[in-house]
């Protein structure tokens, strides 16, 4: 076994000038590539850290760049574009007069259209949006359309499903598409009885061994929360199908909070699966009758401009959008976030409110589903603290609400965490109001949570080794988390 290869390296050796060879080819290889990704105009920071990383991986930093690098992102733009499509124009326009300066930018960072909503329900917990969204899949008469990163084979998930099985045997076109990677744990033949009945499963950006040139596994991934029916009525948020976050299953069940939408925002939800399942998919005939089928335009009082965000588009839309919203606040900022990770634009925002005297709380879980995002998480707090911010660590349960407050007639709920993935990474869909109601349901909710959450303070006892060591190093993976 030994011989070839001692063989071959005796041959290397042997070769003349080799060392002169290899140092041309390194030097050619960086100044290639490494003139490529300068020209792709990143952040200096992240240009720079690429070209150190391929200069210390010669050659096999190439498969890496390729696989993972921004340019792969840019390839998936354009394909992604070209499976855009369009449903007719809802024709209403935003309650209240002219839309304010934040819905203008949400309209031309999404290409959605500014819309209203008639009917608008906060849902907590996954057990009242389980009982919601089975109640609506069951009066369903012409399609149900759903879009998750997880749909577990549990008890949650297999009621679920049943409800589709039964509306595809009547008929109901029912379309399921599922993240790869979040739902990549639930056996496929689980959706067989969906499929047997007439329902179709499609999923996003399934991982392929062999085709890594391909598909990425575990970057741009759909982590949507998405469901129309009939295109009548709508559902998103942060719940995802499973026991996990079913308070009846689970006493540590996850704590968190979807919406129910009625109106003409539900058009704007329908184009983004529908976007997404002819990307995923391939699909484009069923478009026209979806468009036949959607309801005549029902404006109502609720101004609200869904935010659908990913790696298809360069300007971070929920990023900007939260970013934006807290530039423009006068009184409060109330951020509720599983996953903390602010990047700089982000962190000047919060601190820049709490240095000018408003009222800034953030509300994380006292330990997310993942200690290293934890850990960075921490790191911040005390540039936060120092500011005049007050953070909050919600416990026993994780707390994995995604919302945004802002004064008292802006929110943002979505499934978006506050972190570099979800801001970038990530297909994300938040809905942004400007609604005095809905403000004071979700003020009303977060003050609740604020009561049940310990706030973090100044003088919080921080070992070295224990404590601040383990964050300053989860800190530096900020980008990557």
């Amino acid at each position: 076994m030994l011989d070839p290869v001692h063989d071959l390296w005796r041959w290397l050796l042997s070769v003349p000038h080799l060392g002169l060879y290899l140092a041309a080819g390194w030097f050619a290889y960086l100044v290639l590539l490494g003139g490529w990704i300068v020209l792709q105009k990143r952040a200096p920071v992240a240009t720079l850290g690429w070209l150190l990383g391929l200069a210390a991986l010669p050659y096999a930093g190439f498969l890496v760049y390729l696989v993972l690098g921004p340019q792969r992102i840019k390839r998936h733009r354009l394909r992604r574009a070209r499976a855009h499509v369009a449903l007719p124009p809802a024709g209403a326009t935003a309650a209240g007069g002219e839309p304010a300066e934040l819905m203008v930018l949400a309209q031309a960072t999404t290409g959605l259209p500014l819309t209203t909503a008639r009917d608008v329900r906060l849902l907590v917990d996954g057990a009242t949006t389980y009982d919601a969204i089975l109640d609506a899949v069951r009066q369903a008469r012409q399609h149900v359309h759903l879009e998750y990163y997880i749909f577990a084979a549990d008890r949650s998930g297999t009621a679920l499903r049943d409800a589709l099985v039964e509306r595809a045997r009547a008929g109901i076109a029912v379309r399921l598409l599922l993240d790869a990677v979040g739902s990549g744990a639930t056996p496929r033949r689980f959706f067989a009885p969906l499929q047997d009945a007439g329902g179709e499963v499609a999923w996003f950006h399934p991982m392929r061994f062999g085709r890594i040139w391909k598909r990425t596994w575990l970057n741009l991934r759909s982590h949507r929360k998405i469901v129309v029916v009939d295109g009548h009525v709508a559902f998103t948020g942060g719940i995802n199908i499973t026991d996990e976050e079913n308070e009846r299953l689970r006493p540590d069940a996850y704590r968190d909070l979807h919406l129910r939408i009625e109106g003409d925002a539900v058009r704007a939800l329908q184009l983004l699966f529908v976007e997404d399942w002819a990307y995923a998919s391939g699909q484009r005939d069923f478009i026209s009758s979806v468009a036949q089928a959607m309801p005549p335009p029902q404006p109502g009082p609720i101004a609200a401009q869904v935010l659908g965000s990913g790696p298809d588009s360069p300007w971070e839309a929920i990023h900007r959008l939260h970013v934006g919203a807290i530039h423009a606040a006068s009184r409060r900022v109330w951020l509720v976030t599983p996953y903390f990770v602010p990047g700089e634009a982000a962190m000047m925002a919060l601190t820049s409110a709490a240095l000018g005297g408003l009222d800034v709380r953030i509300l994380v879980p006292r330990r997310s589903d993942s200690l290293l995002v934890t850990w960075a998480a921490r790191s911040y707090f005390d540039d936060l603290i120092a500011a005049g911010a007050r953070v909050y660590e919600y416990g026993p349960r994780m707390l994995h609400t995604k919302a945004l407050l802002v004064d008292d007639a802006l929110a943002i709920v979505g499934s978006a965490n506050f972190d570099p993935r979800s801001f970038r990474l990530n297909f994300e869909v938040s809905v942004l109001f400007r609604d005095a109601g809905i403000a004071a349901a979700l003020a009303h909710l977060v003050e609740g949570e604020f009561a049940s959450a310990p706030r973090v303070r100044a003088e919080r006892a921080r070992p070295l080794w224990t404590v601040r060591l383990p964050e300053a190093l989860a800190r530096l993976l900020s980008p990557l988390l």
